[in-house]
């Protein structure tokens, strides 16, 4: 049961809240170690929050998931984890949770609040309106932002930053979409009702729309926001940002990768390399090259 229980936490997708360290690597703080720290504990915080989401998602798709061909394996969905055992983590969670996020910071408790909440709606309500539910998918990465920018004093964080991982978040989540609606077919609105009011035509047009808004948004921060370089080397990061976005295009039109982003994440070596190159361009650009 404590097997079950972990994997239904999704250990793997603790790494979206990665875009809590945003705030603290694009304002040149990541040698501050009173920032390091609250970062570091407002990213636990949030893993530990949003894997109380992840079971309360479960326990609410549990119909839904048992006529799906992958997520009929959930252990909720399975059986291998007592709905009643995951309330109950649930609550444990949250009675710790909820407290230590407003010590650490008021406004970054009300923010963990705000992401609850609104993870509460999009179970219920949000989750089936087409369109809508990528919006909001693409909301939690910019929540995420928020509350790192909450848990630091920010002094040179350009709001460009904002637009683009709104972009870059709508991207991935329509193309998730794509991917779950070229695998399911005509089955689609059976295990995933919001699927039925897209179609693949209209999801190519809405990624391509997004996907040049992404490009030209992260060039435009490369060149304008007040705290890069004035030689604007950071515009040698941009073809890195064009490859991983063809890559992820590639993976959910051409090799027919079915999956959470994460997942695709931990398991393309390709796109691995990318994300770690870049990761090393920018700490190079902003720490050990910055000529302003």
């Amino acid at each position: 049961m404590l097997r079950a229980l972990i994997i239904s936490m999704r250990p793997r997708q603790w790494a979206k809240n990665l875009f809590i360290f945003a705030a603290i690597v694009f304002d040149q703080k990541l040698s501050n170690p009173t920032a390091l720290f609250v970062t570091i504990s407002g990213f636990v915080i949030f893993c530990l929050l949003s894997s109380s989401v992840y079971l309360i998602n479960d326990i609410g798709d549990v119909e839904a998931d048992r006529s799906h061909p992958k997520k009929r394996n959930r252990p909720i969905a399975s059986g291998a984890l007592p709905i009643r055992v995951a309330w109950m983590v649930v609550v444990l969670l949250l009675a710790l949770l909820f407290p230590l996020a407003f010590l650490l910071s008021p406004g970054f408790g009300w923010i963990a609040l705000l992401y609850f909440l609104l993870n509460l709606a999009y179970t219920k309500w949000l989750k089936h309106i087409p369109i809508i539910d990528v919006l909001v998918l693409a909301s939690f990465y910019l929540i995420r932002i928020v509350a790192g920018v909450s848990l630091i004093t920010v002094e040179r964080f350009s709001p460009w930053l904002y637009v683009v991982t709104g972009l870059l978040a709508l991207f991935i989540g329509l193309g998730k979409r794509r991917a779950e609606l070229a695998l399911l077919a005509d089955d689609a609105n059976t295990t995933r009702k919001v699927l039925d009011g897209y179609t693949l035509p209209f999801l190519d047009q809405l990624i391509l729309i997004v996907s040049s808004a992404t490009i030209m948004s992260y060039s435009l921060y490369t060149f304008s926001a007040p705290n890069l370089p004035s030689n604007h080397t950071m515009m040698l990061t941009i073809p890195m940002v064009l490859y991983g976005l063809f890559r992820y295009l590639h993976l959910i039109q051409v090799d027919q990768r079915v999956g959470s982003p994460e997942d695709l994440l931990f398991t393309d070596r390709p796109l691995q390399m990318t994300i770690v190159i870049w990761v090393a361009a920018v700490i190079g650009v902003l720490y050990v090259f910055p000529l302003a």
